[in-house]
């Protein structure tokens, strides 16, 4: 999709307010019904001279919001390209009190959002044409505009990346293709990225990360990606990303149902990975390091066991309940590590964790665990920029106290009440430095089963958006 700003060409389309509808045409219209100008409302009119004008309703002035606007363009541009209309000129007046600049990021993020397919593996794909819009302002926002589109591109590419890593297949996305997906990626930018290979993971005492990852046939891959764009502060923010790209539940097998898509169990990976992509492309200035222990829960006669008790980088010792709770001893090590020798001041650990917080939550809202509420409020300002959906459960000594092992340091399940806490306590109880902490379980939202707003069946990309916010503010 191609956006040009004050050009006047192509299609002509005309957005209307449902309480503002006054021209003749527009009024015959509503008398049939056939276009009442509600939200998300289309209609193609062709005139006596055989041109086009297209309608799209925003429903009232009053009650549009920016996710209105993102959820309605995002519709409209599907069916712009249903349609087989190849360019368009909106004329886009000031709406609802809302700055020039926010309402071109969000109509253009829509729009973008619009052509998101995963069709990678697919023979036959669906080709359709460009889309050229032609975004017309009145001139003294000319530059804000282009500001809103610039930024909206940045963000929907590092949301693409997510989507496309979370989908694929295991035999595609394993620890060694990821790693060089993530270098070929920032390859060309002023992202350093360091991978450690097994040997390199052993030197760093990265016992409990090991351990899940021992039997498979797959080399574990520690991932560091350093983003450091502002040498005027002393920040530096670790997102810690999941990756475990293929759980089998290891011992404690899974059912063959639930295995189908445990391919994207690496999605809090992919969404640390797409969230640097959009902060580079942006140019955002911050200070921030991704940690990935990208490694497959498989299954083999070495595999760690159900009672085993093991050791952890940090030196504690875990007493494993369950080996399909994997995913947490691999964040403990990658967390440690990043608060004991990449020195971050503040750490977000990003997972799909449990399937307690899909139950608790479901598909449309991320659930948050932290040891600060300030910096819980900085992410909650974020995501309603983003337009994203958080949910703050309780850090209470009750439910640290069911990590408690009687035979080691703390075991890796606290049992089945509160299993979203406790999944997130664990991970928290192994930072190095007491610094403000968030745990994120995406394990509803990164992958739907339903679609939604502007998100397909399948991987989302969720968090990316509200990351990047955050880390911009």
């Amino acid at each position: 999709m191609k956006f040009n700003v004050n050009v006047k060409q192509g299609v002509e389309v005309k957005v209307i307010y449902e309480d503002t509808i006054t021209c003749e045409v527009l009024s015959k219209l509503v008398s049939t019904k056939l276009f009442e100008a509600k939200l998300g409302q289309m209609y193609i009119h062709l005139l006596e001279d055989g041109n086009l004008v297209v309608y799209l309703g925003l429903g009232k002035e009053k009650e549009l919001s920016l996710k209105d606007l993102r959820v309605t363009f995002y519709n409209f541009a599907k069916k712009l390209i249903d349609s087989n209309i190849q360019e368009i000129a909106m004329d886009i007046p000031k709406i609802n009190g809302l700055c020039s600049y926010k309402t071109a990021l969000n109509i253009a993020e829509g729009m973008l959002c619009s052509e998101y397919t995963y069709d990678i593996f697919k023979t036959q794909k669906k080709v359709s044409q460009e889309l050229v819009v032609n975004y017309n302002v009145n001139p003294e926002k000319y530059q804000k505009v282009v500001e809103g589109i610039k930024e909206a591109k940045c963000i929907v590419n590092g949301m693409f990346l997510t989507r496309n890593l979370v989908n694929q297949p295991a035999n595609v996305i394993y620890p060694e293709s990821l790693a060089k997906i993530v270098q070929e990626e920032f390859k060309h930018s002023n992202v350093n990225v360091q991978i450690y290979g097994l040997e390199e993971i052993k030197e760093l005492n990265m016992h409990a990360f090991l351990n899940v990852a021992r039997a498979s046939s797959k080399e574990p891959k520690l991932i560091v990606i350093e983003y450091l764009n502002d040498s005027s502060s002393t920040e530096k923010i670790g997102l810690i990303g999941k990756g475990v790209t293929y759980d089998s539940g290891g011992l404690a097998i899974k059912p063959a149902a639930s295995m189908v898509t445990m391919y994207d169990d690496m999605g809090g990976s992919a969404t640390v990975i797409g969230a640097i992509k959009a902060l580079a492309n942006a140019n955002v200035k911050c200070n921030v390091v991704g940690v990935v222990a990208a490694c497959e829960n498989m299954i083999s006669g070495d595999a760690y066991r159900n009672g085993d008790i093991i050791e952890s980088m940090s030196g504690k010792t875990i007493e494993i309940i369950n080996t399909d709770a994997e995913g947490r001893l691999t964040l403990a090590d990658a967390i440690y590590y990043a608060t004991s020798h990449l020195e971050c001041t503040k750490v977000i650990d990003i997972a799909t964790l449990t399937g307690a917080c899909v139950s608790a939550l479901g598909e449309q809202v991320s659930g948050i665990v932290t040891n600060n509420q300030d910096f819980y409020h900085q992410l909650e300002e974020a995501s309603v920029k983003a337009q994203e959906y958080l949910h703050l459960f309780p850090n209470l000594p009750y439910y640290e106290n069911m990590n408690k092992s009687e035979v080691a340091d703390i075991k890796n399940s606290g049992g089945k009440y509160g299993g979203a806490i406790t999944a997130g306590l664990f991970v928290g109880s192994f930072l190095a430095k007491d610094v403000p902490w968030l745990h994120i379980d995406i394990a509803g939202t990164a992958y739907i089963s339903t679609p939604y707003d502007c998100n397909v069946k399948g991987a989302t990309g969720s968090m990316v958006k509200t990351l990047y916010y955050l880390m911009k503010n």
